[in-house]
């Protein structure tokens, strides 16, 4: 039995039908069947891997029964308090909004034109994943602070003072520089997926290209977006190196300093709760805006690879753009950490500590990749096959790890791990588990936009050729599912590797890892000694996300 029987016999059950395009009715299927309950073992494994993820917000609620009701509200509309809630939010949507507007032009350019090098920036273009934020902020103050090495360039021309990089427009320019490619590798794999029928129906109807683009491919690609936004979002609302750096207080900072600075934690549990509230309102706008509609083909044909659009007189500002963002985005960082690399040696620094924090860093972030993507498959799979409202409900659950600070999530594991598991205590199993926890929407979010794009009809007709749900689930599921695993994996594995409250607080004793070696150097002010770690972080990082688009980008 192959996939072509199957196919054949889904033409055979549904016949194949033009698939509608946005804003046209879907004639209905007579005789459709009601929606199916998800097998039980299927539903538990799912709302099993939700609770995992509700530890945090556990603790955080255990931490504020003990402040009173009045000092909650009191706290609460403190003008700092909601300074700090302007900040966060304003912070958010603005990273969102820009890395969007970077993020998709390079996408289509990338999968759906003749950019000459197209493989080369297709992998260029995603490798600002592998720098820190709280590096990338670093290396933006050494270049554009006010004695950075671009006042030095420009001093000679009269130029005394640049405009200051702290505050809101720092923490945008280096967020956006490091979160984008979330959405620009979200908006690629919706793009890949996309059947190219539905564009040349809009096209044969009499709509112009840009047309086309606004009213069938965006529409189309809403899945992927949302997915990015949200990742893009919930990452910027949760970052604390880079904003601390650049002197913006957001919930980050703010939850940090209360729980560094005193014994009693629970206003910053109060505060974090906060954010809680914020991440799960972020949430419902993200599927409220995704809605219900389908986005796969009607038809059981395999999906044809369309002709790359030639870029013709546009290819030179292409070229352009493209330049410019992997330029500001990974050249520049680059090369000030070089320049502080090449310092460092100059002074005898050394460089054996680095290599076993290597060897940890990569340990750790495959397990972590390998964990992580095992429990999003049957939440992606509960949440996409199965909706409704407990499946919504779980879905929800697992994105709440990713809107909470890495130093909340890793502080309720030692509360658990110190008070009900010390067997696990500071062990390499508790942290790889606070990885997954944290970064379990990164893989979740590519495999529901994956699942979202081919039709469930094909599992269908597997089962009425003789399949077992786990075998049809293996042999047709597991394998169309394959880009959004690909995908959500390195994303985990990449942001596994810059990790660094969880690391800090959860590693066994002795196991360091780049990202604590750079922390540990640039708190103190030893730029030149976090160089050697933020490069060899810099190229691990790039060679596997070489490995995983360099050979895509061709197709």
């Amino acid at each position: 039995m192959n996939r072509e029987r199957i196919l054949d016999a889904g033409q055979r059950l549904w016949p194949v039908r033009v698939h509608t395009l946005p804003g046209f009715p879907t004639p209905s299927r007579p005789g459709a069947r009601p929606v199916r309950r998800a097998p039980l073992p299927l539903a538990g494994l799912a709302v099993s891997v939700a609770l995992f993820t509700l530890l945090p917000l556990a603790y955080l609620v255990f931490r504020t029964l003990g402040v009173g009701v009045e000092d909650v509200a009191a706290m609460l509309l403190r003008g700092r308090t909601l300074r700090i809630v302007w900040n966060s939010i304003a912070l958010a949507l603005g990273v969102t909004l820009v890395s969007s507007l970077v993020a998709l032009p390079l996408a289509w350019l990338t999968v759906r034109t003749d950019l000459p090098g197209r493989r080369v920036w297709t992998v260029l273009i995603a490798m600002p994943l592998a720098i820190p934020s709280y590096v990338g902020a670093f290396t933006l103050v050494g270049m554009m602070g006010p004695k950075g090495m671009f006042q030095s360039i420009l001093a000679p021309l009269g130029v005394e003072r640049l405009p200051s990089i702290y505050g809101f427009p720092g923490a945008l320019w280096a967020l956006t520089l490091f979160t984008y490619p979330y959405m620009y590798l979200s908006v690629r794999a919706g793009l890949q997926r996309m059947d190219p029928a539905i564009e040349e129906a809009a096209r044969s109807l009499g709509y112009a290209h840009l047309e086309v683009f606004r009213k069938v491919t965006i529409p189309n690609l809403r899945p992927a977006i949302t997915a990015g936004a949200l990742l893009v979002i919930l990452y910027t609302l949760s970052d604390f190196g880079a904003v601390t750096l650049l002197r913006y207080n957001t919930f980050t900072r703010a939850i940090y300093i209360q729980y560094l600075s005193s014994f009693d934690r629970s206003l910053a549990a109060v505060l974090s709760l906060v954010l809680v509230g914020i991440t799960v309102l972020l949430l419902a706008v993200e599927r409220r805006t995704r809605g219900h509609g389908r986005y796969y083909r009607s038809g059981t044909g395999v999906t044809r690879s369309r002709p790359l659009q030639a870029l013709g007189p546009w290819t030179l500002p292409a070229l352009a753009l493209c330049g410019l963002v992997v330029f500001a985005a990974l050249l520049m960082p680059a090369g000030v950490i070089a320049f502080w690399l090449v310092r460092g040696l100059l002074a005898g620094e050394s460089l054996l500590s680095v290599w076993q924090a290597t060897l940890n860093s990569l340990w750790a972030s495959g397990l972590a990749a390998g964990l992580t993507v095992l429990l999003a498959i049957p939440v992606a799979y509960y949440s996409v096959r199965f909706p409704g409202t407990w499946s919504d409900l779980v879905s929800r659950a697992a994105y709440l790890g990713y809107g909470l600070p890495g130093i909340v999530i890793a502080l309720s594991l030692v509360f658990f791990g110190a008070n009900f598991l010390p067997g696990l205590y500071q062990t390499l199993a508790m942290l790889i588990f606070a990885y997954a926890v944290r970064f379990l929407p990164q893989a979740l979010g590519s495999i529901q936009t994956s699942l979202l794009q081919f039709n469930p009809r094909l599992e269908e007709a597997a089962r009425s050729l003789g399949m077992g749900p786990r075998e049809a689930f293996l042999r047709i599921t597991l394998p169309l599912m394959r880009p959004g695993l690909v995908t959500g994996a390195a994303l985990v594995f990449l942001t596994t590797m810059k990790e660094l409250p969880a690391t800090l607080l959860l590693s066994p004793i002795g196991f360091h890892t780049l990202a604590t070696q750079i922390w540990s150097a640039t708190d103190e002010a030893f730029f030149a000694r976090a160089a050697a770690p933020a490069l060899i972080l810099l190229v691990a990082s790039a060679s596997s996300i070489f490995l995983i688009l360099g050979r895509e980008a061709t197709s």
